[in-house]
């Protein structure tokens, strides 16, 4: 567990080192787009944040090369080099696409050699346990095609639900924290060496959103784009791949005892095919959703539009942040729950846990007109909205306007508020522009935003 908690450690570390710097240098490359209609985002922001987590990845695979026991991943399997190798190569496309906006159907065909790629060097499917027939083996063809579809879906479920600043790293992180604890259990528990990849990859996975989570939270100072969310989404794809096809259930010795313990037993060879399925729940379903509405309205599955989830959330009246906070507890909640099902009773209340908390907050979330509000000892750490008011504490009014009362009076004091207003407001984007992170060198961002487009949101 120190070893997998010490690359978790260090991939965050190298990822958030570096995404300052790749910031300013997406500032410097021009991958900043302008706002577009389907945008939350008012000011346009660099993307390929996705160059930091990549090579966050690569320094997680490094450091683990190096240590006692999780170099024996890498001399007794090649799906470490397998990923790495499917994941460069997405990569590669998603900083393509972040620059010059490839088209949609080139993105998919990447994604499918980058599939194939892994599948090649040995990242597939080999069976899969069936409820009521057992372990089925498959064909060389039925498990490239099944892990071609599973990588895809899982790249485009990750993709689609990329539409709030921190909602797409932190949903992902929520997933691999389940998945990881679910093949730990494999490989410490029942001493299968099998489960150890998927163990790395689910830590290391970890500490790619960990480590950009810092930059990435509302107000986002960078986005991933689609070099980052496609590359987890991989990252992620290929650690369900691992632990499903590769792990043989026989090797568990699950068939001794009564009838009732071997089926109570045999609860976590069916939970790879749940657990795949529930950590991409909320973004598979959106991107189900999605593609139905849109081809039912006549246009690309791959069309942009306001409809997904977490645009929702937004036009029914939440904020920014407590709609990202309402997927966070619903990834939670599916993912650990399902995980309650294959953990035994000693680590059961640690999960059950999870999942009351997960409940509780949701709750909480829904309520309506409910601010939480952040102790006093906390307050300096939280937004403004979350801090208790002072006592005696008058609100902030607008200025009133000099001279002699008249009629006209009110309507120069609205004037002069709203004037301040402006001059506060553009006061605070030129600090901005002058002073974070080298966003000086666009100069002015106003020949950038359109204040037609920054009207709208995504």
């Amino acid at each position: 567990m120190r070893e997998y908690l010490l690359t978790l450690c260090i991939t965050a570390a190298v990822t958030y080192l570096l995404t300052g710097p790749v910031r300013k240098f997406a500032i410097v490359a021009g991958a900043m787009p302008e706002i577009r209609a389907r945008d939350v985002h008012r000011e346009p922001t660099p993307r390929l944040g996705g160059i930091a987590m990549f090579f966050g990845l690569c320094a997680g695979l490094l450091a683990a090369d190096h240590l006692t026991n999780l170099s024996e991943v890498f001399q007794k399997s090649n799906e470490p080099r397998a990923l790495l190798s499917g994941a460069a190569l997405i990569w590669l496309i998603g900083v393509l696409d972040d620059k010059f906006e490839i088209d949609a159907l080139i993105k998919l065909g990447g994604q499918m050699i980058a599939a194939g790629v892994m599948v090649m060097q040995g990242l597939t499917i080999l069976w899969l346990p069936v409820p009521g027939v057992g372990t089925v083996a498959l064909t060389q063809w039925q498990g490239t095609l099944l892990t071609v579809a599973l990588v895809v879906i899982t790249i485009n479920a990750v993709n689609f639900v990329d539409g709030l600043d921190g909602l797409a790293a932190g949903m992902v992180c929520i997933a691999a924290a389940a998945f990881f604890m679910y093949a730990y259990r494999i490989w410490y528990s029942y001493g299968i060496e099998a489960a150890a990849p998927a163990t790395l990859f689910a830590s290391v996975l970890m500490g790619m959103c960990l480590g950009f989570l810092p930059h990435n939270m509302h107000p986002a100072r960078v986005f991933m784009g689609d070099s980052g969310s496609m590359l987890i989404g991989l990252v992620l794809a290929a650690g369900a791949i691992s632990v499903t096809g590769q792990v043989d259930p026989d090797l568990m010795n699950l068939f001794t005892g009564s009838e009732r313990n071997s089926v109570h037993q045999m609860v976590p060879v069916y939970i790879p095919l749940l657990m795949p399925l529930t950590i991409i729940a909320i973004p598979a379903s959106d991107f189900i959703f999605a593609v139905v509405r849109r081809t039912w309205r006549g246009q690309s599955p791959f069309a942009a539009d306001r409809g997904h989830l977490h645009h929702r959330l937004l036009q029914i009246g939440h904020s920014h942040s407590r709609a990202v906070l309402i997927m966070y507890f619903w990834a939670a909640l599916i993912g650990f729950g399902a995980l309650a099902y294959s953990v035994n009773s000693a680590s059961m209340w640690i999960v059950l846990g999870i999942v009351v908390l997960s409940f509780i907050g949701l709750v909480l979330l829904l309520l309506p007109r409910f601010t939480p509000r952040a102790p006093r000892w906390a307050e300096r750490f939280v937004p403004p909205r979350y801090r208790r008011r002072r006592p005696g504490a008058a609100p902030r009014t607008a200025p009133a306007a000099s001279g002699p009362a008249t009629a006209d009076a009110p309507c120069e004091g609205a004037a002069a508020a709203e004037a301040g207003e402006s001059g506060e407001r553009a006061a605070r984007i030129a600090a901005t522009v002058a002073g974070v992170n080298g966003a000086s060198a666009l100069g002015a961002r106003s020949r950038l935003l359109d204040g037609r487009k920054a009207e709208t949101s995504r």
